[in-house]
């Protein structure tokens, strides 16, 4: 017997007939004996009308009545599915978040989880209980409810699995696991049987939609083994069931994967914009004074490069940022102008990022070498690189996302078995 936490998204819960679905999912390891605890999103595309009636209600609306308002599509998602389970002989209850309780920081809209005191679950387990659980919800310290921003249903997941010491975690979504890419873009990418957490945590925060970042990093944190399975495949089909190793992904520690790839994946994340800053003053707290400011007004920059000058004297800072926040960014790069002391500002949109990712690229050198003259066979221009550990990050023009993914896909010979 196990201890398992199955997540379900919006896709997965979108109709009656869905929620039936899951719950025939649900019925087929209660009935194999495991504890189960079972954490639903709202229905698909309920989140988006929830928020769009708080937007239309004000544009200026308190953050704590916006939480009030769009947690409650999870909470229909629960009380649906515990009845649907108990339709089919199963005993279960549905839960709130503050029913368990799920206690959170203040940030209404964008709240953390802080603590969750795992000895309720686990009591209803003993009791033979499944508790079906609101997602994306807690408490904050001003006892009101506080979600936890988008996708914050799969945090929600991994924090419970985390606080009941569960055995797995099993992510339900419309895809039947992680790929080595987008399978839209490149027909011939695989899906993988295992996952580090550090490589699908640089595949989330890189492009891929998989599973939410803070997710990912929580199951890191945790050591919370966390398979990624489909919510549409038969609930009775040989090897649903099967314990070790449904089937999915499986996102582990590295030391599990006893055959590591040099090259495990290609993301990509398009709508990235690059800004540069002309014959900026070259002088100890220049980058400070840049990209404080920006970070001020909630600008999430990414890839940096700096020129210095053949006299040492200014330096060219180029950078990029979502292209939505452009706009913003300039406003606070002109406000800061008389400070910083740059001659112009300059800026592309329509750039996409392109990562190759794999933990095996630690201990292979020319991984890099490889990708930068693929594209170069392919007249692909590389407008920036950043690097780390496991990963490379390089900066094209927009129309050639697809042909670079490709490419590099194939060149790493991840299109084959």
């Amino acid at each position: 017997m196990a201890r398992i936490v199955m997540k379900f998204g919006g896709t997965s819960v979108a109709d009656i007939s869905r929620i039936r679905n899951v719950a025939r999912h649900v019925k087929r390891e209660v009935d194999a004996g495991h504890d189960v605890a079972v954490v639903v999103s709202a229905m698909s595309g309920k989140t988006n009308e929830l928020v769009a009636w708080t937007r239309d209600a004000s544009p200026m609306h308190d953050a704590r009545e916006y939480d009030a308002v769009v947690a409650s599509g999870e909470q229909v998602t629960a009380g649906l599915l515990a009845i649907a389970l108990q339709n089919i002989g199963v005993h279960a209850r549905s839960w709130q978040g503050w029913q368990i309780p799920i206690k959170t920081d203040n940030a209404h809209g964008a709240a953390r989880i802080m603590d969750i005191d795992g000895s309720f679950l686990i009591q209803r387990f003993g009791e033979g209980q499944v508790a079906v659980i609101a997602g994306f919800q807690g408490i904050g310290p001003d006892n009101r409810i506080a979600t936890l921003g988008r996708g914050g249903s799969d945090t929600s997941a991994v924090a419970i699995a985390a606080a009941v010491k569960a055995d797995r975690c099993d992510i339900y979504t419309d895809v039947d696991g992680v790929y080595t890419t987008d399978p839209r873009i490149e027909p011939k990418a695989r899906r993988l049987s295992k996952i580090s957490f550090e490589e699908m945590l640089e595949m989330a925060s890189l492009g891929a939609k998989v599973l939410q970042v803070r997710s990912v990093e929580l199951a890191m944190v945790h050591r919370v083994r966390t398979f990624v399975r489909s919510s549409f495949d038969d609930p009775d089909a040989p090897g649903m069931g099967d314990l070790l190793n449904p089937p999915g992904t499986l996102i582990c520690d590295e030391e599990e994967i006893v055959e590591q790839q040099v090259v495990t994946g290609i993301a990509y994340a398009k709508d990235e914009a690059q800004i540069s800053l002309r014959r900026v003053s070259d002088r100890p707290g220049v980058a400070a004074g840049i990209f404080g400011p920006l970070a001020e007004a909630n600008i999430n920059v990414d890839m940096i490069v700096q020129n210095i000058s053949e006299d040492g004297k200014s330096t060219d800072m180029t950078f990029t940022v979502p292209s939505g926040d452009v706009d913003k960014a300039l406003a606070v790069l002109e406000t800061i102008r008389p400070t910083i002391g740059y001659d112009a500002v300059q800026h592309d949109d329509g750039m996409s990022k392109v990562s190759v990712i794999g933990i095996g690229m630690r201990s292979h050198a020319g991984v890099a070498a490889t990708a930068f003259k693929a594209l170069a066979e392919k007249s692909i221009n590389i407008r920036a690189i950043t690097t780390s550990e496991i990963k490379i990050s390089i900066l094209i023009d927009g129309p050639y996302t697809e042909l670079a993914v490709r490419t590099l896909h194939s060149v790493y010979g991840l299109d084959k078995q």
